[in-house]
């Protein structure tokens, strides 16, 4: 394994990353490394647009057919029953 030597934290990053591992029942080099495998595991996944996580939320519950579209009617407003 590799080790890594970071200088120059910040006082309150390191007090944030110590009561971190604290609650977690962990040393602050573990926490530190758990840290920065996720960080690197959030880079390495494709982007995903929001329709897309939208569509995956609904995906599957009976919303699966085609909507046409409605091009060429006229705008009309909402009716609230006023």
């Amino acid at each position: 394994m590799a080790q890594l030597i970071v200088r120059n934290i910040d006082e309150d990053v390191k007090r944030r990353l110590r009561e971190r591992a604290e609650r977690r029942g962990k040393s602050m080099e573990s926490e530190a490394r758990d840290i920065l495998s996720s960080a690197l595991a959030e880079t390495e996944r494709p982007a995903v647009g929001l329709g897309t996580r939208i569509a995956a939320l609904f995906a599957g519950i009976g919303l699966d057919e085609e909507i046409e579209e409605m091009r060429g009617e006229e705008p009309r407003p909402a009716d609230f029953g006023s």
